[in-house]
């Protein structure tokens, strides 16, 4: 899920119109009324290089405290161009979350196949000559971020708090990327492990500190609606839970997986509507890794009327279509 922004047919028609002319350097491109909107269209000088068009025509348009998306075409063969997600560390924090949460809407609108790399620059100093150079250097010898990893880094980045609090730690999802987790979130899921503990454990993301906090919830569901009752319609849910059941005279007991994520207005909304896909995965690696907890069965959804003890019973139990032996047909005259 991303912020629900998406890009404005003025957008589409000056992208069309950059790639077209090899004598257009860049394209800036901001958000404005809820679309992302082209800002500037950058023709570069006959002959001019590279280095030289970030100094004339891309330096005057990066800003201090303002978020900006930059495309530039910098390579000679396809795909030939970079996106710059530019979120400066002093940014509103609206802004910070907007730009950060819709680069991935950006890039797959206009075309992912237009583009060699995107990153993400924080200073106007990585938006420089010297800037892009450091920035090959990098790439060149460390290990490249997933786009998830990426997204997650700049969220956090955007509303980093100074402390995490006590009474967490942090599961390393890759050797770029770790997520803190409550200690006593982990006993819970080590304790559905088992088998002796309750049958249900609901995680959240703390938006303040982003780590992943257990939800209190002392009800023990002997059913997926009951299940559904207690996870709540308002807020995201991260729901492990064990269902205990008999189908055709079989007792079994899987372990299903939920992902809510109801639709709700304003600037909260929009930063769980993206955090918590992000740190899905993360939660789901912690809970194999801490507890051995593998889900057979994942439901996402938005809206947790979207789900029924019908419809996962069906994810369970599919119906095993009988096919009928094809007849064949007899000859004439037999």
């Amino acid at each position: 899920m991303q912020s629900g922004i998406s890009a404005s047919q003025e957008l589409v028609s000056q992208f069309s119109e950059f790639l077209a002319s090899e004598s257009h350097f860049g394209l800036l491109v901001t958000i404005a009324s809820e679309k992302l909107q082209p800002l500037q269209l950058l023709t570069s000088s006959p002959g001019a290089a590279f280095a030289d068009n970030v100094n004339s025509l891309l330096k005057p348009h990066v800003k201090l405290n303002e978020a900006l998306y930059v495309i530039l075409r910098r390579y000679p063969s396809s795909p030939a161009l970079v996106g710059v997600t530019y979120v400066p560390d002093t940014a509103p924090v609206r802004q910070k979350m907007l730009f950060a949460s819709t680069e991935r809407t950006l890039v797959r609108e206009l075309g992912t196949e237009h583009f060699r790399e995107t990153f993400f620059a924080t200073s106007p100093d990585e938006l420089t000559p010297a800037g892009f150079d450091k920035h090959d250097a990098h790439s060149a010898v460390e290990a490249p971020l997933t786009e998830e990893e990426r997204s997650l880094g700049a969220v956090r980045k955007a509303e980093q708090e100074a402390g995490q609090g006590t009474g967490t730690r942090e599961i390393h999802l890759s050797q770029n990327l770790a997520t803190p987790i409550a200690e006593n979130a982990l006993d819970a899921l080590r304790e559905l492990g088992s088998g002796n503990g309750p049958s249900l454990v609901m995680l959240k993301i703390n938006p303040q500190t982003e780590s992943v906090e257990l939800v209190p919830e002392n009800s023990n569901p002997s059913s997926i609606s009951e299940l559904l009752q207690v996870i709540s319609s308002t807020e995201p849910r991260f729901t492990f839970y064990r269902f205990i059941h008999t189908h055709n005279g079989e007792e079994s007991s899987p372990l299903l997986f939920f992902y809510t994520c109801p639709a709700s207005p304003g600037t909260k909304a929009i930063k769980f509507r993206m955090m918590y896909p992000l740190m899905k995965r993360a939660v789901l690696a912690a809970a194999e890794k801490e507890a051995d907890l593998k889900p057979v069965k994942r439901f996402e959804v938005e809206e947790v009327d979207e789900l029924s003890e019908a419809t996962v019973l069906e994810e369970l139990h599919p119906k095993v279509e009988v096919k009928k032996a094809f007849g064949r047909p007899k000859r004439p005259g037999r």
